[in-house]
């Protein structure tokens, strides 16, 4: 058997046994009794949303499914919040969150550990550093973070 025969037939084999496996969140059916009661508000307009944003959903409602109490009650106070902000500033927040994304993963940990150690301090001394940070030029902002930047390398 030529090598191209192969080929073709470890292809065909390959999309016979990917044809047989449903789509994520293709149809409402096919989710789980538990996926539909949180994604419920979807329901009449689900086969109209892109595939895409249907996956995106089903995994939050799986991702909410698997949340303690604790962390649902935070979750709610996160979106309220969200939905409270001006345009303006959910705008920036996105572009900041692509910025984020885009950094290599080593870069996104050590942001992830600074923000960790800054909520670990106690609140008086993140609203003291808030306001220094506030009453800075834009300027002096630039220089510090290429100042913090340079530190950490």
């Amino acid at each position: 058997m030529t090598e191209y025969r192969r080929f073709i037939r470890c292809v065909l084999a390959l999309t016979l046994c990917l044809a047989g496996l449903p789509a994520m969140a293709a149809d409402w059916q096919e989710l789980g009794e538990e996926e539909r009661r949180l994604l419920q508000h979807f329901e009449g307009r689900w086969e109209n949303l892109p595939v895409e944003q249907r996956e995106r959903l089903v995994k939050g409602a799986r991702r909410w499914s698997e949340m303690s109490p604790e962390q649902r009650q935070q979750a709610r106070n996160a979106f309220r919040k969200w939905r409270q902000m001006p345009p303006e500033r959910r705008a920036r927040l996105r572009k900041a969150y692509r910025r984020f994304q885009a950094l290599p993963p080593e870069q996104q940990q050590k942001i992830r550990e600074a923000r960790k150690r800054f909520r670990e301090l106690p609140p008086e001394r993140r609203e003291a550093l808030r306001d220094r940070w506030r009453q800075l030029t834009p300027e002096q902002r630039r220089n510090l973070r290429q100042r913090l930047r340079r530190e950490q390398q």
